[in-house]
């Protein structure tokens, strides 16, 4: 039976009486900071010279220090800037600040799961996730609600390190909605697992390889966007509401056995097999390794991936469509 916390079982004040260094400030770091701040725990932000956000974190009202220095005056750093960017920054002077006793906090376990980051063995080392991005975290926050999240415990000198851990997921409001105990290695794996079966490579190129055949087949781009791309939404809604079979109990029953019949079809044996492919390669630490490779390579596969995703056809026809549609926001990329 898997262990989850809530509001009652947490001693709410004990990462008050921390000092927190929060080391990024993106999705994650910018909601862990200021929910951690309305929530009365002592923090300031870490972020290198020159970084864009050091502007927006003070106008937020946040005491702003280089990265280093945040994390020598905090007796709790918390990591959240890039995975592919932390190795660097520990081998840059945030090991040394790690000083007996002090605990250190990640929002992913990659980096200490691959061994590309070795703590010492005086402090505590711990996980907070919330699952969700960042400004989903922070808007249920203000709404005085919380995302459900993780935490784990790598090593636990101080003898406390879950108890921690469980304050300042009540800090950033998670245990309003349930926090999973779990470990670093099931979160490394299962996170990465997750985003590329499924959420992120599974749905983006189930996508796109619908919307590629039907333009093949001779129908509108436009039309096949719709049902490929722009109804996703629709059901991805109605499934995080009841799960699956409230998804089909809301669609048409022609929908609905069409799932039952051709989905199969699509997502089959041969899928599975490649599921467990990648699940093989993500313990083995393959993935990580060539993400590492191209992290050293300046990454170069990444960004030539990027500008192809971009160039795609679906993503042009998809700038057009939505620009009709008056309540859709364009986004802007950095």
């Amino acid at each position: 039976m898997a262990t989850i916390f809530h509001d009652a079982d947490v001693d709410h004040d004990l990462v008050r009486t921390r000092r927190v260094a929060v080391l990024g400030y993106g999705s994650q770091g910018h909601a862990h900071a200021l929910n951690l701040r309305d929530s009365g725990v002592d923090v300031r932000v870490g972020l290198r010279p020159g970084s864009r956000s050091r502007a927006v974190a003070e106008e937020q009202g946040l005491k702003v220090l280089d990265t280093n220095d945040a994390a020598a005056e905090a007796d709790l750093v918390v990591l959240l800037a890039p995975d592919t960017a932390q190795k660097a920054m520990w081998e840059d002077g945030l090991r040394e600040t790690l000083t007996t006793g002090k605990a250190l906090l990640f929002g992913h376990g990659l980096n200490v799961r691959y061994g590309l980051i070795a703590p010492p063995e005086d402090i505590d080392v711990l996980l907070v996730a919330p699952k969700s991005p960042g400004h989903m975290a922070r808007r249920s926050y203000e709404q005085g609600q919380g995302v459900p999240g993780l935490v784990a415990v790598e090593q636990d000198h101080s003898g406390t390190a879950l108890e921690l851990g469980k304050s300042y997921a009540a800090a950033l409001g998670l245990t309003r909605a349930g926090v999973l105990l779990t470990t670093f290695t099931e979160e490394t794996e299962t996170d990465l697992f997750g985003e590329q079966a499924v959420l992120c490579g599974g749905i983006s190129h189930l996508i796109q390889a619908g919307f590629e055949t039907l333009v093949e087949a001779g129908y509108q781009p436009e039309a096949a966007y719709f049902e490929c791309l722009h109804e996703a939404k629709l059901i991805i809604d109605m499934i995080y509401e009841g799960g699956l079979s409230w998804m089909r109990y809301s669609v048409s029953d022609t929908a609905e056995y069409g799932d039952y019949l051709s989905g199969p079809r699509v997502i089959g044996d041969a899928s599975k097999q490649a599921m467990r492919d990648i699940l093989a390669e993500i313990k083995d630490g393959t993935f990580a390794r060539t993400l590492v490779a191209d992290v050293e390579n300046g990454g170069a596969d990444l960004l030539a991936r990027r500008r192809a995703g971009r160039d795609h056809q679906i993503e042009r026809v998809g700038r057009e469509v939505r620009a009709m549609i008056p309540f859709i926001d364009e986004p802007t990329f950095d």
